[in-house]
C-alpha cells in the first residue's frame, strides 16, 4: 500500500468518496428507473386515449380523423392502420399488423413493425382495439423519443455525480496532503531525535488542532527527559573530571617514589603495577569525557564532504604494517563512484581505527580483515569484517554500551569497553545507522551506514 493511504485522513476522505460515488449510483439509477417508468405510462395512457377516441368512429368519418389526427403529430411518433377481421390492410401508413399483437384494447411491446416507407425495426409499444363498423384499429408509437428524454436525463445526472465527484477527490487530494506533509515534518524530527540529537523538538504549525497538540505533549516530555539526562551527565562529567586531577597527582607521587627506587628494590615491582593501574583509569576516565563530548553534537558545525576513497586508503596504509606483523590479510576494497558524505573526517577515521584495532586484535594470526565500502540502496556503507570468533547475537546489542566487555574482550583480557561506545557516539553525532552481525564465513561485521545525504 502507498505510503499517502496510511493516513487516516487519506482514508476517511477516500471512504467518504466510495460511499458518496456509491449513494449518487443508486440515486440515479432509481431517478433512471421512475422518469423510464413514467414516460411508458405516459406512453401507453396517450396510445388508450387515442384508441378510445377512435373506436367511436365508423366508416369514412374513422378514415378521416385518423388522416387529421397525423397532421399533428409533429415529431411522427405514431403510425395507425386499419384491417379486416383476417388481418388485410385497409389503410393507414401500418401494412401489417405486428407480430403477436392482442386485439384486447392494452399497449404491448413491440420491436418492428411494416410501413408504407419500409419496414421499422425500433422499440416501440402498440395497441389494437376493434371499430363500430368491426374492423380492426392498431397504433403503434415509436419510443425513440422517450428514449432520448431518458438519455438526457442520464446524461445529466452523470454530469451532476461527475462534477461533484471531481471537486471532491480534488479537495480530498488537497486536505490530505497537509496533514501528511506535517506527518512527514514530525517523522524527519523524530529521527533526527532518534539519531542522539535531543535538542531536537517536534513542529508546531500553530494551529489547535490535534497534531499540533500531540506534538505540544511530546515537546514538554522531550524537554524533561532532556533535563534529566543533561543533569545525570552533567553529574557523571563532573565525577570523571574532578579525578583526573587526584589521579594524576597520585601518578606523579607514584612516579617520583619509583624514579628514587633501584630496579632491584622489590618495592620497584609493585610501583610499576600501581602506576599501570593508575594510567588504566585516567584512560578510562578520558574516553568517558571523550563520549559525553561526542554526544553533545558540539562538533557539527565542523562538517566537510569527505571522500570515502580517500580515507580507507589512508586508513589501509595505517593498519597495513599491523596486519604484516601477524602475518594477516588485510584487504581493501572500494566500489568505484561512491558519493561523497558529511561528516568531521577526524572522528570518522577514529571511529574506523576502532573498528580496524578490534578486528586485527580478535582475527588470529595469518587471518583476514576485510575494509569495503560499497552503495546500500543509494547510501553509503563501510563494511569492517574478519574471521575472528565473531560477536554473539545475544550480545550485539550491548556491546556499544559503556564499559561492556564481550565475552572474547573478557577470555582476552583486553580493552575496558569503551571503544565501540566512543564508535557509537561518533555514530550518533553524524546520524550514521552502525550495526553488528557475523560474516559469511564466521567472525565479525560491523558497519557504518551513511543516509543519502550524508545525515539522517
Amino acid at each position: 500500500m502507498s505510503d499517502h493511504w496510511r493516513s487516516s485522513s487519506s482514508r476517511l476522505l477516500g471512504l467518504y468518496c466510495v460511499l458518496f460515488v456509491a449513494w449518487s449510483s443508486v440515486l440515479l439509477g432509481v431517478m433512471y428507473w421512475r422518469v423510464s417508468d413514467y414516460l411508458n405510462d405516459l406512453a401507453e395512457s396517450g396510445l388508450q386515449q387515442r384508441a378510445h377516441l377512435f373506436e367511436k368512429f365508423e366508416g369514412q368519418a374513422l378514415d378521416d380523423a385518423l388522416r387529421d389526427s397525423l397532421r399533428y403529430d409533429l415529431h411522427g411518433a405514431y403510425a395507425y392502420g386499419i384491417f379486416s377481421r383476417n388481418g388485410q390492410p385497409l389503410s393507414g401508413p401500418l401494412l401489417a399488423i405486428p407480430d403477436g399483437l392482442r386485439i384486447d384494447g392494452h399497449a404491448q411491446a413491440v420491436e418492428r413493425w411494416s410501413l408504407r416507407s419500409g419496414p421499422i425495426k425500433a422499440p416501440g409499444r402498440a395497441l389494437g382495439v376493434e371499430t363500430q363498423d368491426g374492423r380492426l384499429l392498431v397504433f403503434v408509437r415509436q419510443s425513440g423519443k422517450l428514449t432520448a428524454v431518458n438519455s438526457i436525463i442520464l446524461d445529466a445526472l452523470l454530469w451532476g455525480v461527475s462534477l461533484t465527484v471531481l471537486p471532491g477527490l480534488a479537495g480530498w487530494h488537497i486536505l490530505r496532503r497537509r496533514p501528511l506533509r506535517r506527518i512527514q515534518e514530525i517523522e524527519a524530527a523524530t529521527n533526527r531525535i532518534i539519531a542522539g540529537d535531543l535538542g531536537q523538538r517536534l513542529p508546531i504549525s500553530g494551529r489547535p488542532d490535534e497534531i499540533d497538540r500531540l506534538s505540544s505533549i511530546v515537546n514538554a516530555m522531550l524537554e524533561r527527559i532532556e533535563q534529566l539526562m543533561t543533569e545525570v551527565k552533567g553529574v557523571c562529567d563532573s565525577i570523571a573530571h574532578d579525578l583526573r586531577t587526584p589521579l594524576t597527582r597520585l601518578r606523579a607521587h607514584l612516579y617520583r617514589t619509583r624514579v628514587g627506587l633501584e630496579e632491584d628494590d622489590p618495592r620497584a615491582a609493585q610501583l610499576d603495577k600501581a602506576l599501570t593501574e593508575t594510567d588504566m583509569l585516567m584512560a578510562r576516565f578520558s574516553a568517558l569525557l571523550r563520549v559525553s563530548e561526542l554526544e553533545s553534537h558540539q562538533r557539527r558545525s565542523a562538517f566537510v564532504q569527505i571522500d570515502v576513497t580517500d580515507l580507507l586508503q589512508e586508513l589501509h596504509q595505517f593498519y597495513l604494517p599491523l596486519a604484516e606483523e601477524k602475518q594477516q590479510q588485510f584487504t581493501l576494497r572500494v566500489v568505484p563512484g561512491l558519493s561523497m558524505i558529511s561528516g568531521d573526517r577526524e572522528l570518522l577515521f577514529e571511529a574506523l581505527a576502532n573498528l580496524l584495532s578490534n578486528a586485527l586484535h580478535f582475527a588470529p594470526e595469518h587471518g583476514q580483515v576485510l575494509l569495503r565500502a560499497l552503495d546500500d540502496d543509494g547510501a553509503v556503507r563501510i563494511d569492517v569484517i574478519d574471521n575472528g570468533p565473531g560477536i554473539p547475537p545475544e550480545e550485539r546489542s550491548l556491546i556499544y554500551q559503556r564499559f561492556f566487555r564481550g565475552s572474547s574482550d573478557a577470555a582476552q583480557g583486553s580493552g575496558f569497553g569503551l571503544g565501540l561506545s566512543i564508535v557509537a557516539a561518533i555514530a550518533g553525532l553524524h546520524g550514521f545507522r552502525l550495526r553488528a552481525g557475523s560474516a559469511p564465513g564466521g567472525g565479525a561485521w560491523l558497519s557504518i551506514r551513511a543516509a543519502t545525504d550524508g545525515l539522517l
